[in-house]
């Protein structure tokens, strides 16, 4: 930590800044002398990509107070500065950060200094960290966020997701998939990208609030255009449900399609994924013994999204036609997915669902992504 003194008219601050952010953003600006708190945000800061500045001592130097992106101010420093609030003028993106929950004085203190959030660690600490992801990254463009679920096991749910984050970036678009099944297998393996270079989900169990969406898109492994987060060959792992949210809120940042392939069985983690879908598409073969099982997936899986919709797959041979299947299942139909051969002998050559620009799942992919993808300066 680099450290450099700053002179005011009656009195010296200590400045010190804490490299670590993106270029061009501004550094955030915390104001406290409680050490343990000093850390908490430096850590949280660091997560988010973020560039602090701390100022110790005398109040912050106009340029100081009004440039920063955000300003966390420690309750320790509070009531000094409510003296000065009036000189040193109100401005947006001001929090007051705290650990006492029964000092309720802490409130008249902000209204004194006209903070926007008061938020108390390590219980706002998800809320926190939200924030200076926001003050680093900006509001983020809209991101189309899809689930594949199968209707049964086979259904061709994971070869949809990878169509349709290998279609998105042949568009052109960011494309990111995550594979939230760990039981599946691993998606790398259909993009033949077991040894590309990257980190995998272990990497992120630990997670816990919001990761900087552009140091998430730099960990992962990029193949054939998609920044894909899968699994390793460890056995017995557990996919909390905070890392979870902190990937998602990361991934949905920056615009394009995020696709999620979801595993049939709903568990915590996957609960807090199927809640952040803008689309759920459920993949169920055109036969009738599809539908029983399909029924409990819906009825597990439905409630929880705002949009779930039936992708029916034809095959040779099957019985049930599309409408039908819809009906029975009280799904609205988002479209027939035919057959597409040689899927097995491409994936050996390394080349994923998708890949192939004429095949069938590359033109469904296509077209629901055109008909899905959010407007330009719609909101996330």
């Amino acid at each position: 930590m680099k450290e450099s003194t700053s002179a005011s008219s009656a009195s010296s601050a200590s400045s010190a800044s804490v490299p670590g952010g993106r270029p061009g953003v501004r550094p955030v600006l915390v104001l406290t002398e409680e050490d343990e708190l000093l850390d908490d945000l430096l850590r949280l800061c660091a997560v988010a990509g973020a560039e602090v500045e701390v100022v110790h001592g005398a109040p912050p130097t106009a340029e100081q107070w009004w440039s920063a992106p955000l300003v966390l101010i420690g309750d320790d420093r509070a009531p000094a500065f409510a003296q000065r609030a009036a000189r040193q003028g109100r401005r947006p993106g001001v929090l007051l950060v705290g650990r006492n929950l029964d000092d309720h004085m802490v409130w008249a203190r902000a209204v004194t200094i006209g903070v926007e959030q008061v938020l108390h660690l390590p219980w706002d600490e998800p809320r926190l960290a939200d924030r200076i992801a926001d003050a680093v990254e900006g509001p983020g463009q809209p991101t189309l966020t899809l689930g594949v679920l199968g209707g049964r096991g086979g259904a061709g749910s994971s070869s949809l997701a990878c169509a349709l984050a290998v279609t998105a970036a042949r568009a052109g678009r960011r494309s990111v998939l995550v594979d939230a099944d760990p039981l599946g297998g691993g998606l790398d393996v259909p993009f033949g990208g077991e040894r590309t270079a990257g980190k995998r989900w272990p990497a992120f169990l630990s997670a816990r609030g919001r990761l900087s969406g552009a140091a998430l898109d730099e960990a992962l492994p990029r193949v054939h255009g998609v920044s894909l987060l899968s699994w390793d060959r460890d056995e017995g792992v557990r996919l909390p449900v905070e890392a979870m949210r902190s990937v998602l809120a990361s991934a949905r940042r920056g615009g394009g399609v995020l696709v999620i392939d979801l595993p049939r069985a709903v568990d915590e983690a996957a609960a807090e994924a199927l809640t952040q879908l803008d689309l759920g598409l459920l993949v169920v073969p055109c036969e009738l013994r599809a539908t029983a099982a399909a029924r409990r997936v819906v009825s597990g899986a439905g409630a929880l999204v705002r949009d779930l919709r039936l992708v029916a797959r034809m095959r040779p041979g099957d019985e049930l036609p599309a409408a039908e299947l819809s009906r029975m299942l009280r799904l609205p139909l988002a479209g027939e997915l035919l057959d597409e051969p040689g899927l097995s002998t491409a994936a050996e050559m390394g080349e994923p669902p998708g890949a192939n620009p004429r095949g069938a799942l590359a033109a469904f992919c296509a077209t629901l992504l055109d008909r899905a993808q959010p407007r330009e300066g719609a909101s996330t």
